[in-house]
């Protein structure tokens, strides 16, 4: 039933996500997901050939009054890897030209028209301008400012500096989403798959500590609740052995249907940390998973000059760097490939219909890659002392540490007083590698300037919202504050100053509750 995947996406987002876009994405749902199917989409099957379905946190039936619901649509526990693969073969049968070595330093937009961008030559150097009818960003998220993470070692959110180099807004940037379970000390996904298949998260004492948190839920709790629950487990020294983990344990469910059901995570967790998790538990923590923030955008993908209503012509966004914002304070499980893969069909229809009624190439300005240049040639001529590892290590322990599950006024203004000094470490930066061939070094850098460009609008975000929402949690203001921060966020960075500026929620059927699990 849509409505009942509205209710628990709307309920899951605190209250935040905009229920105009919500209702587009759950009415959308299953066309996407058939779709996916027809084009090849090897999803896992029930007995009498319908695709399977399974359990995830949040997903309920009856408007939360009923018990969880078979609702996420699943190839094993690879899920997105398979739609990847089905989208990548399509791409291939329709002889789509890839630019895979090139590395987008700047958005060309002049006049509220987006021109194109300006890209570096991986292969063999130097700038070069892709002048554009469109643009479409689907970068993805940012989760690699955080020590231990989910994400691939791209997710450095450089779409999103992008943007706000190029003086458009952000959107929610403090929502930031930990996943319950990534293998320790690795961050790498335990897919909540392992929870949907019955799996038990379990604490220094043997006991099953979700019943204190979410009695009714247990481990099927939404993301952000659960996350909670083990990090408070975990600092009133309740983690394993007294060390920050504690347990998902798989193996009652047996090895037949681990074998069957959940291969991936045996084989995460026996290569990454040498655990058979049909024979013994997995040590787990919470990761950095997921940005509920990101590009404004309107439901057809089309990025918002002013953050509110008015379009950047020609230029779009979807999937996890796009904020529509259907996941608002925290995401439901299985809303974000369906996020990914819903919306980014609607920009692609969007862009066909613009195309046919603007067939012309926008004017291209003659200075489009002095920006892209001047960064390239500062980082390359630099003789500084600081390497970039260094600088980037130093901001992730910063941001897990001050800004992460738990937050407070204390350490949110310890670390924005960081961030000049960080600026300054990397003006003082040296990269090794001064080739233009293949220079790893160079685009490691690149990325360490953009994670600092669009952290300080996380932290100081943060600070600002004087409440607890979703997964933007503040002990020094525990309580969400619907009569003054149900709102969404908008930010800009103009001349190395930050201003933010708010935006109303979209309500249609669900008025705000407190969320009980």
């Amino acid at each position: 039933h849509w409505e009942w995947h509205m209710f628990d996406t709307v309920k899951c987002s605190d209250y935040l996500g905009e229920q105009d876009a919500i209702e587009i994405m759950v009415r959308e749902a299953p066309t996407v997901v058939r779709e996916f199917e027809h084009y090849g989409c090897a999803f896992s099957r029930t007995p009498d050939g319908r695709i399977a379905q399974r359990m995830f946190g949040g997903h309920t039936r009856d408007f939360g009054r009923g018990g969880p619901s078979l609702r996420a649509c699943y190839a094993v526990d690879r899920t997105g890897h398979a739609l990847l693969h089905t989208l990548y073969e399509i791409c291939l049968r329709n002889e789509v030209r890839f630019y895979s070595e090139f590395f987008s330093l700047s958005l060309i937009i002049r006049d509220g028209v987006c021109r194109g961008v300006v890209a570096w030559d991986i292969v063999n150097g130097g700038v070069h301008v892709f002048h554009a009818k469109t643009v479409m960003f689907g970068t993805g998220g940012y989760g690699k400012v955080f020590k231990i993470n989910s994400n691939a070692m791209a997710n450095t959110g450089d779409g999103l500096s992008m943007v706000l180099r190029a003086g458009l807004p952000l959107e929610d940037m403090e929502f930031v989403q930990y996943h319950p379970t990534g293998l320790y000390l690795q961050g790498i996904l335990v897919s909540e798959a392992a929870r949907g298949e019955g799996g038990y998260l379990i604490n220094d004492k043997g006991e099953r500590f979700m019943e204190k948190y979410a009695p009714s839920k247990m481990e099927l709790a939404p993301r952000d609740l659960v996350s909670r629950s083990i990090q408070t487990e975990m600092n009133e020294g309740r983690g394993i052995g007294g060390k920050p983990y504690v347990y998902c344990d798989l193996r009652h469910l047996g090895e037949e249907k681990i074998m069957k059901q959940l291969p991936q995570i045996h084989e995460l967790a026996w290569k990454f940390l040498h655990v058979d998790c049909v024979k013994e538990p997995i040590p787990i923590q919470p990761t950095a998973h997921y940005s509920m923030g990101g590009i404004p955008t309107d439901i057809d993908g089309r990025v918002l000059l002013d953050g509110r209503e008015k379009p950047v012509v020609g230029f779009y966004a979807g999937g996890e760097c796009a904020c529509v914002s259907v996941h608002g304070a925290n995401r439901l499980g299985t809303n974000s490939l369906l996020d990914a893969s819903l919306f980014g069909r609607r920009c692609g229809k969007a862009i066909v219909r613009f195309l046919r009624e603007n067939g012309s190439f926008p004017e291209l300005p003659p200075d489009a890659a002095k920006e892209a240049i001047a960064e390239i040639t500062g980082i390359l001529e630099s003789k500084g002392t600081e390497k970039a590892v260094d600088i980037r290590d130093s901001l992730q322990v910063m941001m897990t540490d001050k800004c992460g599950i738990f937050r407070n006024a204390c350490n949110l203004k310890e670390l924005a007083g960081e961030f000049a000094k960080l600026h300054e470490r990397f003006k003082n930066i040296r990269i090794d590698d001064k080739s233009a061939v293949f220079n790893y070094d160079l685009l490691e850098a690149i990325e360490l300037g953009h994670m600092l460009e669009f952290s300080e609008l996380i932290v100081a975000g943060a600070l600002a919202r004087e409440e607890s929402r979703g997964a933007h949690s503040r002990t020094d203001f525990p309580k969400r504050d619907d009569v003054k921060w149900l709102k969404h966020t908008l930010a800009w960075k103009k001349g190395g100053e930050m201003k933010f500026d708010y935006k109303p929620v979209k309500i249609t059927r669900f008025e705000p509750k407190e969320r009980v699990y």
